[in-house]
């Protein structure tokens, strides 16, 4: 096989659920137990980090490998979903794993894993502990899908776990309550394990704290730190750096050599040391352009957020979405006086233009509907001078395409 033939297998064989949505959510994890058994249990053979949460989890995640990498240990990073290459989900110290190895595993491993029926994701995340096994790294930062309990990534035994934050996203698999969706993300909590809770939330404190109880979890609120200058943009990236801090504070304490040093050089170096694309991104300039992959409820508050501090005389948003999102809430919060470019991202679960624009309108939301992201996106460069402001997002699909 190719490595294109290889793509070809994994994405069209199996759901995958950036595609196709609830039909490729499993409701155990029967799977990766078992395709980790043919293996020889390879996620035994690391140590790791497992983070969690509705926002953030990706730059916390970034953030700490970045760090770590600093300080001169082997890191392994996962994370999901990749922008422009599947690569970029499997990491060690900045480098994507090689074409090579991923035909190799998937040639070596299909005839097993057929008769397992494993998904895309499940697929991925055995190649991914295989590989970092099999490079001997000294620990793994490795980041959830989607919630937690039922994660194939939840077989691992972290040294410690983090949840970023609970948000109202994904609500038509893991509950319509923060509540609900607490207990799902709080399922990455375990036995004797340091657990970092992001962001402090009245409504999901006495869930996280009767979990940790239950599994005799330290349960530790992320607290405000130094501020070390990173080169992630985005007000929001404070909150993100602050959980991160904390959780290195907790790796300090279990014997795990971080200088200051290395802190201060991860995070002014995390794009560097980890190519993280599509947070508050600059692309280009005269017009400004910028895209972000906030999508949900508090990601597009926090983006409208970074909005208001930017001066620009006016604002082309460019904007797309899947079908599975619940739109009422989001909608009302998006500015009102910008112009709009409404689009569907190129994937079966892109919500058509059209339908989006009719919605938009009825929350006043004004602009036209373009059948491509990069119609929408060539169209909006055209009508903006240099001094207006692009904004490209509301899907990681969206922005992938710009990219």
């Amino acid at each position: 096989m190719t490595y294109q033939q290889t793509l070809d297998y994994l994405f069209s064989r199996l759901p995958i659920y950036q595609r196709e949505g609830i039909a490729a959510y499993k409701a155990d994890i029967g799977n990766i137990v078992a395709a980790s058994k043919k293996l020889g249990t390879p996620h035994k053979k690391f140590k790791s980090i497992h983070v969690a949460g509705t926002n953030g989890k990706g730059s916390v995640s970034h953030m700490l490998a970045s760090i770590l990498q600093e300080a001169g240990y082997k890191v392994g990073l996962y994370t999901s979903p990749h922008l422009k290459d599947f690569r970029e989900r499997i990491k060690i110290n900045g480098e994507i794993i090689s074409e090579s190895e991923v035909v190799q595993f998937v040639s070596e491993n299909k005839i097993d894993f057929e008769k397992i029926d494993l998904s895309f994701f499940e697929f991925t995340v055995a190649l991914t502990f295989n590989y970092f096994a099999k490079q001997k790294i000294d620990i793994a930062i490795i980041e959830t899908g989607l919630g937690g309990r039922l994660d194939s990534t939840n077989i691992i035994k972290p040294e410690l776990s983090i949840i970023t934050n609970i948000g109202l996203d994904h609500t038509n698999l893991l509950g319509n309550t923060l509540e609900e969706i607490a207990v799902e993300k709080a399922g990455v909590i375990k036995n004797n394990t340091p657990i970092i809770i992001g962001r402090k939330q009245e409504v999901t404190e006495q869930t996280f704290r009767n979990i940790a109880q239950k599994n005799d979890a330290e349960l530790i609120y992320a607290s405000e730190k130094k501020s070390y200058k990173t080169d992630l943009e985005g007000i929001y990236q404070k909150e993100n750096s602050n959980t991160c801090l904390t959780a290195i504070q907790s790796l300090q304490n279990m014997g795990w050599r971080i200088p200051e040093s290395s802190i201060k050089k991860g995070l002014a170096n995390t794009i560097k040391n980890t190519s993280l694309l599509g947070r508050w991104q600059l692309i280009s300039k005269s017009p400004d352009t910028i895209c972000d992959i906030g999508h949900n409820e508090d990601g597009i508050k926090q983006i409208c957020r970074q909005l208001k501090n930017i001066k620009y005389e006016r604002l082309h948003f460019v904007y797309g979405t899947v079908n599975d999102k619940s739109l009422d809430e989001i909608l009302t919060l998006l500015p009102q006086d910008a112009k709009y470019y409404f689009c569907r991202p190129n994937i079966a679960r892109g919500l058509d233009e059209i339908e989006l624009q009719e919605k938009a309108n009825k929350e006043g939301l004004k602009g036209k509907a373009y059948s491509s992201v990069k119609q929408a996106f060539s169209t909006a460069k055209e009508k903006a001078t240099n001094n207006d402001l692009i904004f490209i997002g509301g899907s990681t699909f969206v922005v992938a395409e710009i990219l």
